[in-house]
């Protein structure tokens, strides 16, 4: 029986960590779709798929502009600082770019200050939240950031802002 115990344990051991792996583990990407996707309405039922009108939150326009997009870059980069309990542990660099209708340039120079202010609040609530630790150019966690700098954009400078880009992000760890 002494002989038998080890065997035992180690074999409860193999199996709760085998478990435990199935039970962490993320879903395959096919799973992740599948949870994702959208049932079709009945027919004949009507579904309006349209934004609401002014959502901040909408990335592509409902009408790109005849002359096409305008790209303005904001002149300085944005320096981040990553903390943990008492120090910086990192220092995270970005270049915005912002995508806006045609002839907002002097307007987007004017408020740059207003932008970089808010902008950067957006970054340091992100930073907080942890969206810089780990591997922080993952799409869905940029994309949440995204979403919250073209929201803060079009705040400001109206709706003629379609997107916020990150042209540059960097991150040095100290």
């Amino acid at each position: 029986m002494k002989k038998l115990l080890p065997v035992i344990l180690v074999l409860l051991g193999i199996g709760g960590g085998l478990f435990a792996g199935q039970m962490l583990k993320p879903p395959a990407p096919e799973e992740e779709q599948a949870h994702l996707a959208v049932t079709e309405p009945a027919h004949g039922d009507a579904v309006d798929h349209a934004a609401p009108e002014g959502d901040p939150l909408e990335p592509t326009p409902v009408k790109v502009p005849e002359e096409g997009w305008e790209y303005n870059k904001l002149d300085k980069q944005f320096i981040i600082p990553v903390m943990s309990e008492t120090r910086v542990r990192a220092l995270i660099v970005m270049s915005i770019s912002l995508e806006t209708e045609p002839g907002l340039d002097t307007q987007i120079a004017t408020r740059e200050p207003k932008l970089r202010d808010a902008f950067l609040r957006v970054l340091f609530e992100h930073e907080r939240s942890g969206g810089f630790s780990g591997v922080f150019t993952d799409p869905r966690t940029l994309s949440d950031l995204r979403i919250s700098l073209r929201k803060v954009a079009r705040s400001i400078v109206g709706p003629g802002v379609n997107d916020v880009l990150v042209t540059d992000i960097l991150r040095q760890d100290m």
